[in-house]
């Protein structure tokens, strides 16, 4: 089973180059193990004991297992479907010495300089009209016409090397596309390329972005290691994903559930972002459907718990004073709980309990990240859960370097102990009451 779940989550990697790939490949594994779609603006008719998901403007995805009881409880994972890269411009082409090239937007903090001299796909979600005149969308993945960024040639920046590269996002960051004389005229090299996939009158918009044409593959001795983009934090997703599916079993009163939201990169202050009302809304829903009140609401909310799952930095063998001397995570040494006294990550002591108990019960290593005093942290949608839901919230991950790279690393030991701690966490009989 430890090399189906790898295997398995290489294969979500590769097939979710976007947020709106991401969760329809999510809705689709979720419909073959008997999950039943809801609709936002449709009426709901819930049965206890049965499983649900719903899609949040595409890119947000919400999943749920009722309880056999009446619910008194959440168990809730959270995690994120975007990953730091570019995106395109509305009007991207760019027509320079018989080139066309594409102008990006940069979104999140991606590194910059990993995504110069690869191939690129282009990815996302387009909105057409059709040879009947009316507006339709579809998702696209366009892999057989690769874009590239390349870098300038050394000898044309002979100190390169010694100071270090620099970059203007403006100016050098536009994608090579494809020689002009060979494009048709009248239409944009968009439009060319999205024409020999798609039967379409007229390209009406989009939010498309680059992703890395490399595969998901395992690296280092014996599969130690996964290589891809999108790790962070996509292992995450499929972690949580895959725990939920594997413990269908109703729990008596809680209910299990999950919840993946986009925009994390750029702050998460969108209707689609882990500070948009729809955790709270879908909570409430799902409990008036079920005939509950408002005060068993509150009191739910009082009583349950958030495992917010994202990537954290592990020690890097090369730069090891960037970690403070008692907190350096390993890779491939498990789960790491993550602390940061001004709460942007949202442990607290009393939120770890649960993660410390799951963890004994399955001999699961635990570690702990504290980022330096002298350094700045990161952050997740952990404290943005926390606040906005007013539930108790622990922020865990594993360790990874290369964080927000075209091409990050992860030990696959760790996927599967985070794995097995969200599966004990979804299925123990008894929940810690601090």
């Amino acid at each position: 089973m430890k090399n189906y779940y790898l295997n398995d989550l290489l294969s979500y990697l590769n097939n979710a180059p976007t947020p709106w790939h991401a969760v329809e490949e999510a809705c689709q594994r979720l419909s073959k193990h008997g999950y039943t779609e809801l609709k936002e603006n449709e009426k709901w008719e819930l049965k206890l004991g049965h499983s649900y998901y719903i899609k949040h403007h595409q890119t947000t995805l919400c999943v749920f297992t009722l309880p056999k009881n009446s619910p008194t409880r959440v168990r809730l994972l959270a995690s994120h479907t975007d990953s730091p890269g570019f995106k395109l411009k509305p009007q991207a082409e760019i027509r320079r010495h018989s080139m066309i090239l594409l102008g990006v937007e940069i979104y999140g903090s991606p590194l910059l300089n990993s995504w110069l001299n690869r191939d690129l796909g282009i990815a996302g979600h387009i909105i057409y009209k059709n040879k009947n005149n009316q507006p339709e969308n579809c998702l696209v993945q366009l892999d057989s016409f690769p874009v590239v960024i390349p870098q300038l040639a050394i000898h044309l920046d002979r100190e390169v090397n010694e100071k270090g590269l620099l970059l203007n996002k403006q100016e050098h960051l536009n994608a090579l596309a494809a020689l002009e004389k060979d494009i048709p005229t009248g239409q944009t090299y968009l439009e060319t390329i999205l024409k020999k996939q798609i039967d379409f009158q007229e390209l009406l918009t989009f939010d498309l972005f680059l992703y890395p044409l490399d595969k998901a593959r395992f690296v280092g001795f014996e599969n130690q290691f996964i290589s891809s983009y999108r790790i962070d934090s996509l292992a995450s997703v499929h972690a949580a994903l895959s725990a939920l599916i594997e413990t269908a079993t109703p729990l008596e009163n809680d209910i299990k559930m999950a919840i993946f939201w986009n925009h994390e990169e750029v702050g998460s202050h969108t209707s689609q972002g882990a500070e948009s009302p729809f955790f709270h809304q879908t909570l409430e829903r799902i409990l008036l459907n079920l005939n509950c009140s408002k005060e068993d609401f509150f009191r739910l909310l009082n009583q349950s718990h958030c495992t917010s799952i994202d990537l954290a930095h592990a020690l890097h063998p090369n730069y090891l004073d960037k970690h403070d001397g008692m907190h350096q995570p390993k890779l491939g040494q498990g789960v790491i709980i993550k602390n940061n006294a001004q709460q942007r990550y949202a442990s607290t002591a009393t939120s770890s309990i649960p993660i410390h108990l799951a963890a004994g019960i399955e001999q699961i290593p635990l570690q702990h990240f504290v980022s330096r005093n002298d350094m700045p942290c990161g952050s997740t949608i952990g404290p943005l859960q926390a606040c906005t839901a007013g539930i108790s919230t622990v922020d865990i991950g594993c360790g990874e370097l290369s964080m927000h790279s075209c091409r990050e690393l992860m030990a696959s030991e760790d996927y599967i102990h985070l794995l097995n701690l969200l599966k004990v966490i979804l299925k123990m009989p008894d929940w810690p009451i601090i």
